[in-house]
């Protein structure tokens, strides 16, 4: 056992350093992004965004999506039925909204999630004369900047996509809020500048000839999620997508501990389907983070019942929660550069992203585990088994 802990700390250690390096060039990424112009490429956009169930502040989250300073675009929101609670509110934010803004009522999904269903349906519904189309959740609220600067990357005609992604805010700051936060910021900052990206679902840019002569529409169906399919169809034909951190999108998150571990298991099950070797990276890197730890309480709790010397172990195996809270500070200082408007609840909750940050490899793992033993996953009250990627069961409403 010592041996093995020695060795796991020496990988540890190594990885701690390249984990700095990449937090140091994301923050740098961060910074440059931030301050970056603007743009003269204004296509005309057609902004859509499935909406399903009630949630908290949905009414603001959607009238955000109705007010950016952009010249010409208009909103399609997309639900299943007028039967869903959400339609009220879609027909007041409709009818408040100062751009042109369209509900798109799909009906229910039969082999697709209702995500993608919805999504297939308002594309179908968008008119010729958009160039591009962009991608939105309901759940999001993204400042007044955030449309233009999303599509600017796409004046680049080799471009396959432009994508961010979500940074969660604790609505009240509880543990089980906190942790979710801490895991998705983890997700945020793997995205960058370098090939690996993959497009994120509640904000992504194509253009609208690249979105159809790739038959993206076509490859959604029986599909249970949008993104990663996407993503796949993009890889497949070698066209980048590059990432757009100045463009995160704030979202407030209200969690307990079956809704977070609810949504972390779905997106690793999510993940095991589409991104297979995606998730196979998780999983060895959590699972050698959380055996270091855990292989040198063992050598401590063992060498202290036997009387040997044992501090040392315990002081080895807190590198690695000590390198992944500085990945932490790395993560927030960067962040407080691409979310101006919120410095202060930043920085007064900025122990989330710091000192839970270590706990998130083992919520990985667990998610990581869970993954390898079903393909089941529940969204927004939806049961599904993701038999293949391209062939979804619906097994509950």
């Amino acid at each position: 056992m010592i041996t093995l802990f020695y060795l796991l700390v020496v990988e540890q250690i190594l990885q701690g350093f390249y984990s700095l390096w990449q937090g140091l060039q994301w923050l740098k990424m961060a910074r440059l992004r931030a301050s970056s112009g603007n743009t003269f490429y204004t296509p005309r956009v057609a902004l859509i965004c499935p909406v399903k169930g009630m949630e908290d502040d949905l009414e603001l989250n959607l009238l955000c999506l109705t007010q950016f300073d952009y010249p010409q675009y208009e909103v399609f929101f997309a639900i299943a039925t007028a039967d869903d609670p959400a339609f009220r509110v879609l027909e007041k934010v409709v009818a408040a909204s100062k751009r042109p803004a369209h509900i798109v009522r799909a009906g229910r999904s039969l082999d697709c999630s209702d995500k993608v269903h919805n999504l297939i349906a308002a594309v179908g519904e968008v008119g010729d004369q958009f160039e591009v189309l962009v991608f939105a959740d309901s759940d999001g609220r993204p400042p007044r900047r955030w449309l233009a600067r999303l599509v600017a990357p796409l004046s680049d005609a080799n471009l396959g996509a432009v994508t961010t992604f979500r940074w969660l805010l604790p609505k009240r700051p509880d543990f089980w809020s906190a942790l979710a936060a801490a895991w998705n910021a983890s997700a945020a900052t793997y995205l960058g500048e370098h090939k690996h990206n993959f497009c994120w679902g509640g904000g992504t840019a194509i253009k609208r000839q690249r979105f159809d002569t790739l038959r993206i529409k076509d490859a959604w169906r029986g599909a249970a999620s949008d993104d990663y399919v996407l993503t796949r169809t993009l890889q497949n034909n070698g066209l980048p997508i590059a990432f757009a951190p100045e463009c995160l999108v704030p979202s407030v998150c209200k969690f307990n501990a079956k809704t977070l571990f609810e949504f972390t298991n779905r997106q690793l099950v999510i993940t095991r389907v589409y991104a297979p070797k995606l998730w196979f990276a998780a999983l060895i890197g959590h699972l050698f983070y959380c055996a270091t730890i855990l292989t040198g309480i063992g050598a401590w709790f063992a060498s202290s019942m036997m009387g040997l010397p044992s501090i040392q172990f315990v002081v080895l195996a807190l590198i690695p929660p000590i390198f992944a809270s500085v990945r932490g500070v790395l993560r927030l200082a960067a962040v407080l550069e691409l979310l101006p408007d919120l410095r202060q609840q930043l920085l007064n909750e900025g122990w989330v992203w710091v000192l839970l940050a270590p706990l998130v490899p083992f919520v990985y793992l667990y998610n990581s585990l869970t993954a390898l033993f079903t393909r089941k996953i529940t969204w927004r009250g939806i049961r599904y088994e993701l038999l293949s990627p391209i062939r979804t069961r619906i097994i509950a409403r």
